[in-house]
C-alpha cells in the first residue's frame, strides 16, 4: 500500500463537522497529491543521479588501472595491448566526463536531495496534523485553527521550494517607486540631506532658536537653554557700553589735539608777519 492510500484512509476519518465536510477533499486535493509530486519527481531524479554517480565511481576505478596495466612490460603484454588500453582509457575517460556534465548541467544531485527533503517535510506535516502533536498539540480537534495552520504550513514548503528550484531565474522586473524624487536644482537641497530632518527634529530646532520647550524636548534640556538664555542677555548691554567708550575715547583725542592745532595756526601767522616786514624794508 503506498502513501496515498494510506493517508486518504486516515482523511476519511478525521472528525469534521458537516459544515467543514469539504475540507477533507481540500486536504487530499492539495496535501496529498503534493506529497505525490513530488516523490515521482525525486524517484524519476534519483534514478538517473544514481546511474550517473554509478558510472562516475566506477570509471574513477578502472581509469588508474587501466593505465597502470601499460606500464609492465611490453614482452608479457599481448600483442596490441597497447592499443587496447589507449581505446579503454580514452572511452572510460570520455564516459566519466558525460555522466559528471550530466550531474553538473541538470543539478541531479541537487534537485534530489532538495525533493527527498520536501517529501519528509510534507510527511512530517500531516502526520503532526492528524495526530494533533508537535506545533498542533495545543488544539483539541482538526477544525478551524488547527486546519488553517496546517494548510499555511503546507503552502509554505511549497513556495521555499520553488524559490530553491527556481532562485535567480524570475522576478527580472524591478518595482518602481510610487513616489518619483524631484530632480535636483541648484535652490533644492538633496533627498539625503532633507530625509535627515523630519518633523519632530524642526519642531525641537524651532523651540531651541525660541528658548523655550513645547514639550517635545526632554524635561532635563529645558533648564539649561534657559540658563543659557540668562547667560546671553548681559551681551548686547555690554556690547553698548564698550561702544560708548570707544565714543569717549575719540573725543578726548580730538580735544587734545585742538590747543596743538591752534598753536601751530599762529606760528604759520606769525612767519607770514615776519615776511611781509622783510619784502617791505627791501623796497625801501
Amino acid at each position: 500500500m503506498n502513501y496515498s492510500a494510506k493517508i486518504n484512509t486516515i482523511i476519511d476519518n478525521l472528525n469534521f463537522s458537516s459544515s467543514n465536510e469539504d475540507n477533507k477533499e481540500i486536504i487530499k486535493s492539495r496535501f496529498v497529491e503534493e506529497v505525490s509530486f513530488y516523490e515521482k519527481k525525486r524517484d524519476h531524479t534519483k534514478r538517473y543521479y544514481n546511474i550517473f554517480r554509478f558510472i562516475v565511481t566506477i570509471g574513477s576505478i578502472f581509469l588508474p588501472a587501466i593505465l597502470s596495466m601499460g606500464q609492465m612490460d611490453p614482452t608479457k603484454l599481448p600483442k596490441n595491448f597497447d592499443q587496447v588500453t589507449f581505446w579503454s582509457s580514452w572511452s572510460v575517460s570520455l564516459m566519466v566526463t558525460i555522466s559528471n556534465g550530466f550531474l553538473q548541467l541538470f543539478s541531479l544531485d541537487k534537485n534530489y536531495f532538495n525533493y527527498s527533503l520536501v517529501v519528509e517535510q510534507l510527511k512530517t506535516e500531516g502526520w503532526q496534523f492528524f495526530g494533533l502533536s508537535g506545533k498542533y498539540e495545543e488544539y483539541d480537534t482538526h477544525e478551524k485553527k488547527a486546519y488553517k495552520e496546517f494548510c499555511k504550513a503546507i503552502e509554505n514548503i511549497k513556495r521555499k521550494q520553488i524559490e530553491t528550484e527556481f532562485q535567480g531565474k524570475g522576478n527580472t522586473t524591478k518595482k518602481k517607486p510610487d513616489n518619483q524624487k524631484p530632480d535636483k536644482t541648484d535652490n533644492q537641497k538633496p533627498d539625503y540631506e532633507t530625509s535627515l530632518l523630519d518633523n519632530d527634529t524642526l519642531k525641537q530646532t524651532e523651540v531651541i532658536k525660541k528658548g523655550g520647550n513645547s514639550g517635545n524636548l526632554p524635561e532635563e534640556v529645558s533648564p539649561d537653554i534657559e540658563k543659557a538664555n540668562q547667560m546671553t542677555k548681559p551681551i548686547p548691554s555690554a556690547l553698548s557700553g564698550v561702544s560708548d567708550m570707544i565714543d569717549d575715547a575719540m573725543n578726548a583725542g580730538m580735544d587734545s589735539l585742538r590747543p596743538n592745532i591752534s598753536d601751530l595756526s599762529d606760528l604759520v601767522n606769525e612767519d607770514d608777519d615776519d615776511e611781509d616786514d622783510e619784502a617791505i624794508l627791501k623796497k625801501n
